[in-house]
């Protein structure tokens, strides 16, 4: 985003307040310009006036559409109480946000659209129906947008990465494996091609990326960054 002056801003949002305003608070810190907005993406009139509030006073130009939560499960196991609340996040959540920023971007002479998926939403992984569903339906409605939007100057992109090192992997580990936490760390990193997740900076750098005018002429487009997982397995 960024004000009339022609300066730039960032706009936070989350479920979570003290982690919001906390990350607001470093970006700040280290010369940036961010605001946080408590937002529930799971409903539309939370995200309506998260985002009615960021147009009043700033000009959206990019959406990063990076809100999400696992699961782990089958068909079977995935209860309709978990199915419900992975889609409520991963899928309407996307759609929310998509929904109040489009008309805005539309309003300022197009915009940037970056939609966070995942190899789920394209590989066949076990145990994960209710996350790869959501992944899955992140892609279409990327392609969908993409398509329906090009004459108003909005570009649409996903990217889907592979395991990265999050303290969300760190957490998953403590709970689940309880003293063989180095054991399964390294079984993760192993699982990759490359030997090892990816870190979130180079997530990081390919969402800057393709929301630069180098990437002007990507749209439409899932963008894996897999270290190798998608194609080189065999």
């Amino acid at each position: 985003m960024r004000f009339a002056d022609g300066g730039a801003c960032v706009r936070l949002l989350d479920i979570d307040q003290k982690a919001v305003e906390a990350l607001a608070s470093e970006i700040c810190t280290n010369g940036g310009n961010a605001k946080a907005y408590t937002c529930d993406v799971s409903s539309q009139p939370s995200v309506n006036s998260a985002f009615q509030k960021i147009g009043a006073e700033s000009h959206l130009d990019i959406l990063v559409n990076n809100a999400g939560i696992s699961h782990i499960g089958n068909l079977q196991n995935t209860s309709e109480e978990d199915f419900d609340r992975v889609f409520s996040v991963n899928v309407k959540g996307m759609y929310n946000c998509m929904c109040a920023a489009v008309p805005q971007m539309m309003s300022n002479g197009g915009g940037i659209i970056l939609n966070m998926a995942s190899i789920a939403g394209t590989s066949g992984l076990a145990d994960r129906f209710a996350y790869s569903m959501s992944k899955g339906a992140v892609v279409a409605m990327t392609y969908s947008v993409a398509k329906d939007y090009l004459a108003h100057n909005i570009r649409c992109n996903c990217i889907s990465p592979a395991r990265v090192h999050t303290p969300f992997v760190d957490g998953y580990l403590s709970r689940t494996y309880p003293g063989r936490e180095k054991e399964m760390f390294e079984k993760l990193e192993k699982s990759q091609p490359i030997g090892r997740m990816g870190k979130p900076e180079e997530i990081a750098a390919l969402v800057l990326y393709l929301c630069s005018d180098e990437a002007s002429f990507i749209t439409g487009s899932d963008i894996p960054i897999d270290g190798g997982f998608q194609t080189l397995r065999g």
